[in-house]
């Protein structure tokens, strides 16, 4: 079985809206996601570098908001 990773981060992406907060930064998120997925997040310009003692992880604006787009298709009902 081979696993399709841009879904898979494109579902994680989605799952990291559930836990956004605001600090007086911006927009951060729970971190506790596979580091490989949270790695390609950031290579691709959705979240800060998650490699850091922090416990959440910063999204960008970009990712911010394909993190609420993805989590609405994927999970609002119609």
């Amino acid at each position: 079985m081979e696993i399709d990773n841009k879904k898979v981060d494109e579902i994680t992406l989605a799952l990291l809206f559930l836990t956004t907060f605001k600090d007086k930064y911006g927009l951060r998120a729970w971190k506790s996601h596979d580091w490989d997925v949270l790695n390609r997040l950031h290579d691709s310009g959705y979240i800060h570098d998650p490699a850091t003692k922090a416990k959440s992880v910063m999204l960008t604006d970009e990712g911010a908001e394909r993190s609420k787009r993805l989590f609405e298709k994927h999970f609002l009902r119609e």
